[in-house]
């Protein structure tokens, strides 16, 4: 019996050491660890001290090459907007501002602000529709299917195939207008964009149309977001 209660007796003071080990508090970060942690909060701070005079200010537009609210990029692929600054530093994308801001940034600055900006604009509660959540008239239906845009931006254009491609979905549709416009202009030292595949794309058709297919993008739902920094909040 004396057995038996010992035994008993182990069993439940182990149950309750785990219950208590369960329900305990996370310990407080050690003083090394709140000083790494605070420095990486400054660094990043630093990093996009740039990008925020544009990108999280809502509505803010651009004046070059014409008027146009600036990209959203919270919540857009870190390797995308990885590619992209790049692009610009290489001089690939033409754009003089941008070009400029690119050209100071290091590879491992651009590595942690793409993941700084597609962190910025998750929200594990919203779940987007597989497809677009509206139906495109038949001309931009026509258009679509000539781009197969959905090839590469996903049936709801917002899950690229690769993530190397961006989302779309609900972007600016100015922004969407002068982007695709880029990449038709050839021969400009300030404006454009050297991309094969897009090249092609959109020298198949009129300003007219792709102004159309922007406009149809532009007012699907997406998870792209502007947003603020929290000093300016």
């Amino acid at each position: 019996m004396t057995k038996l209660f010992n035994t008993l007796f182990s069993i439940v003071v182990a149950s309750v050491t785990g219950v208590a080990q369960a329900q305990a508090p996370a310990k407080a970060p050690t003083a090394a660890q709140a000083a790494a942690q605070l420095k990486a909060a400054v660094s990043i701070d630093a990093k996009v001290a740039t990008c925020v005079g544009c990108h999280g200010i809502k509505g803010y537009q651009a004046s070059f090459p014409e008027v146009y609210k600036v990209p959203k990029i919270a919540g857009q692929s870190a390797r995308y907007i990885a590619s992209a600054l790049t692009e610009y530093k290489q001089g690939n994308r033409r754009h003089p501002t941008m070009r400029s801001v690119a050209a100071t940034l290091s590879e491992k600055d651009i590595t942690e602000i793409a993941a700084h900006y597609e962190a910025l604009g998750k929200d594990p509660a919203v779940t987007l529709p597989a497809t677009a959540d509206k139906a495109p008239d038949p001309q931009v239906a026509a258009l679509l299917q000539k781009a197969a845009c959905v090839s590469c931006h996903g049936a709801n254009f917002a899950k690229p195939i690769d993530p190397s491609y961006p989302k779309i979905a609900g972007q600016h549709a100015d922004y969407l207008f002068v982007a695709l416009k880029a990449y038709k202009a050839d021969n400009n030292p300030s404006v454009g964009r050297t991309n094969g595949v897009m090249g092609a794309i959109a020298k198949q058709f009129s300003n007219a149309e792709l102004k159309a297919l922007a406009a149809y993008v532009g007012s699907l739902e997406g998870d792209l977001k502007t947003v603020p920094d929290r000093k300016f909040r």
